[in-house]
């Protein structure tokens, strides 16, 4: 897989690029702890087919783009000092990762793109879209919130998930990454086979549990974005599960409420993942969204 020669901050980032270079260009942004291959080759392929170019990548701490050099942090205990109230630091922001997708976005000499993000890359794209407005030509947020504190949190019962020590073996990683799928996921359209090849290629390709957490504590660290997101003016839509219990429905609802005109799709009986139940509708949700950009403007 190509690797992007290193930013202004010294992050290699992996990408994959799919379609045609001259299509209209799509970046997804995929979520906490999250590879590229998180992003299906099939839904992809969906995009490919309708004149998009496609490109997928690993985070920073992810896969196999840079794991920066942060040291010892205690990630519970500043996520315990979060939830009381207090600030704490992070090894690095939403906005730096954002930072990060526009240095891929220049690799590839693309002025701008359409950008879809989910969960964690939603709040990625979001950022994009606030501190780099000329970069992006529509926003779709996915299973994503605006970081303000009375919306989006998770059901109690699934923190342990994300707090959870890290598998002492490769069986206990694949175990623990069915477990957690299961937990978060489409009650009716759980795939436990699609699961495990999910958990076992993420494994053997990268298993590096601490980038995971420094990317949590960017996520609480980084703060709301509702004032920015206010301010923006592109074509954006929210789309998000009603039974999501990782990211509450709420904050895909606040984000729509915030941002100027943007479109809501709540879709029933989705939690927080993308079966490919829902595809169809989410294909042509994007599709009409990225349509009202005239081409001109691209």
């Amino acid at each position: 897989m190509p690797i992007a020669p290193a930013n202004a901050a010294g992050i290699e980032l992996c990408y994959e690029t799919h379609g045609d270079p001259d299509g209209v260009p799509l970046l997804f942004v995929m979520g906490l702890g999250a590879q590229l291959q998180a992003w299906d080759l099939d839904l992809l392929q969906a995009f490919v087919d309708r004149g998009y170019y496609a490109i997928r990548y690993d985070n920073r701490d992810v896969g196999l783009s840079t794991k920066p050099a942060v040291g010892d942090v205690n990630v519970g205990e500043r996520i315990m000092a979060a939830f009381g109230g207090q600030s704490i630091e992070a090894p690095y922001l939403l906005r730096d990762m954002a930072d990060d997708a526009v240095s891929l976005l220049d690799h590839l000499g693309i002025e701008s793109a359409h950008v879809v993000g989910a969960s964690m890359g939603g709040m990625i794209s979001q950022t994009i879209a606030i501190e780099h407005p000329t970069r992006i030509r529509s926003l779709t947020s996915i299973m994503s919130t605006t970081g303000d504190p009375d919306v989006g949190q998770p059901n109690p019962e699934i923190l342990p998930i994300l707090l959870a020590a890290p598998p002492a073996s490769r069986d206990e990683a694949i175990a623990n990454g069915i477990e957690a799928s299961r937990a978060i996921g489409s009650p009716e359209h759980f795939d436990e086979d699609r699961a495990r090849v999910q958990s076992e290629v993420a494994y053997d390709r990268c298993h590096h549990p601490a980038g995971v957490g420094h990317q949590l504590l960017a996520i609480v660290a980084s703060g709301s974005r509702s004032e920015g997101l206010a301010a923006l003016d592109l074509p954006t839509l929210v789309i998000h599960g009603d039974v999501d219990p990782l990211v509450n429905v709420s904050g895909g609802r606040r984000t729509a409420e915030v941002v100027p005109g943007a479109e809501l799709l709540v879709l029933e009986g989705m939690g927080h993942d993308s079966p490919p139940y829902y595809w169809p509708q989410m294909i042509e949700a994007v599709v009409a969204l990225t349509s009202r950009v005239p081409a001109s403007a691209e």
